[in-house]
């Protein structure tokens, strides 16, 4: 059974930093594209970044560029979103999600986490 597990969402002040982690688990991901996207209260969801397992690439949304760095670490089935230079507009619910296609398309990932949440205080 594939799971997917998101930790280290909070509070924090505008201007702040959060490591998000999502531990993935139930077979092999060597293959998979692992994306984070957010969704925010009535809003759709919005992706975020995206890496491959293999290492071959990264991409991120224009609104994180700069600011977000997604990294993986294999041996630990883990990947990882760092946060800085947060802004109150960042605040979501924040998802990782697995698939095979490296795509900005929620309906292409194949598995997601439960989220966790991200709130940025101004």
């Amino acid at each position: 059974q594939v799971q997917l597990v998101e930790s280290g969402g909070g509070l924090v002040q505008a201007g702040g930093s959060l490591r998000l982690s999502c531990a993935a688990s139930g077979r092999t991901f060597s293959n998979d594209v692992m994306g984070w996207f957010r969704q925010a209260p009535g809003k759709d969801h919005e992706f975020v970044a995206r890496i491959t397992w293999s290492g071959s690439g990264t991409y991120y949304a224009d609104s994180v560029k700069g600011r977000f760095t997604i990294s993986r670490d294999n041996a630990k089935n883990t990947v990882y979103l760092q946060l800085n230079s947060l802004k109150p507009e960042d605040t979501a619910v924040y998802y990782c999600a697995s698939g095979l296609v490296a795509t900005t398309n929620p309906g292409r990932y194949d598995y997601w986490g439960q989220g966790t949440q991200v709130t940025v205080s101004s």
